[in-house]
């Protein structure tokens, strides 16, 4: 099972969605980044949510596991984020990126800049070219891979539709193609880490949906989720494992080759925003269940069973954005994560003890 310890609570102002850590390579393992997104108070009582501009912030930490320290590097003023992924460096020479979506509908890309420790902006981009009486949809997920000496980046969005890009070594940043694949919101996108012409999509239409990048055609369409889909993580050591959260509260494992029924289910409780498989042990997966807890399970394909190892209660807000320390801790059974939470804008740093 699962213990866990508070090592760390931070006020973020803003409302806190996202955390990344840099899991590019052992050099940057210490750095971690924290997105917020906040609804401006307006003067006029009448102004809607959607006409109340959306504004947050990108804080860079530094965190080091043996002595437990935390330190905030950086804040930068920007939209409110919706999503956030670490890209690896171009060369030896250049640091890791993080590249974030954003409700103005864009991509930024930073780069960290090692011996500055800060965040760098390079470039940023539209995913979708609105019509001009139209309002620009949220970006609101993002996954990316490897293209030849490029990196693709595949962005979901409010109206349902799914953006291709592509960032070259270059800096340039462009989009390839677009498309509607949803009715409602696009929650979720991911590519799947074994086929890369394949990504996965979720909406609020309660569809899971699977396209051919090369042809922006429909694979196939599930119905099996009773809420919309919310997260989707193809498994990075299990070829053709699929696993998904959903609004309904259930965690479930697919195979993609026979989408039917699922493997597994367990209900998680508060719906699934975010699923993280640990780097070094990636059958430990942290979700984050919004309206209840952080949740840590463990999956074994084997029996095809999914087990919850532990929950973690610190936040009394809605539990959005979880992710994992990278670094190897000397000791086997410990690892440390970060999550964050919103209308209480909390970000914890916390220790995990896995009893083995």
């Amino acid at each position: 099972m699962a213990r866990f310890k508070t090592l760390h609570s931070v006020d973020t102002e803003y409302s806190a969605d996202s955390v990344e850590w840099c899991a590019q390579d052992d050099q940057h393992a210490h750095y971690f980044a924290c997105g917020t997104y906040q609804l401006v108070q307006m003067e006029d009582d009448e102004a809607t949510t959607k006409d109340r501009p959306r504004k947050g912030r990108v804080y860079l930490y530094h965190f080091e596991a043996g002595s437990g320290a935390l330190e905030r590097l950086q804040s930068i003023e920007t939209a409110a984020i919706l999503d956030m992924k670490w890209l690896p460096a171009w060369s030896s020479d250049s640091g890791p990126l993080l590249a974030t979506a954003n409700a103005l509908g864009e991509v930024e890309i930073y780069e960290l800049l090692a011996n500055e420790k800060q965040l760098q902006r390079r470039t940023c981009l539209g995913v979708t070219a609105a019509e001009s009486t139209a309002e620009a949809p949220l970006a609101l997920a993002l996954d990316w891979q490897r293209d030849g000496d490029a990196v693709q980046l595949v962005v979901s969005d409010s109206k349902g539709n799914i953006n291709l890009l592509r960032y070259t070594p270059q800096g340039k940043l462009f989009v390839l193609s677009a498309w509607n694949a949803h009715g409602f919101e696009a929650w979720t996108c991911a590519l799947d880490r074994w086929t890369p012409h394949r990504v996965y999509s979720g909406g609020d239409d309660c569809l899971l949906l699977a396209h051919d990048l090369r042809t922006e055609q429909r694979v196939w369409t599930n119905r099996a989720h009773q809420a919309g889909v919310t997260c989707l993580l193809s498994h990075p050591q299990h070829e053709h494992h699929l696993l998904t959260g959903s609004y309904d509260e259930q965690l479930r494992l697919f195979d993609t080759r026979a989408m039917k029924r699922s493997l597994a289910e367990v209900n998680l409780g508060g719906g699934i925003w975010r699923l993280k498989p640990h780097p070094n042990r990636q059958d430990v997966i942290l979700a984050a269940c919004m309206y209840k807890n952080f949740s840590v399970v463990r999956l074994d394909l084997k029996d095809s069973a999914i087990t919850v190892l532990g929950t973690y209660d610190e936040h009394s807000s809605i539990c959005y954005g979880a992710d994992w320390d990278p670094s190897l801790p000397e000791d086997d059974g410990l690892m440390h994560m970060a999550t964050c939470s919103f209308y209480d804008h909390k970000m914890c740093v916390s220790s995990v003890h896995l009893d083995t």
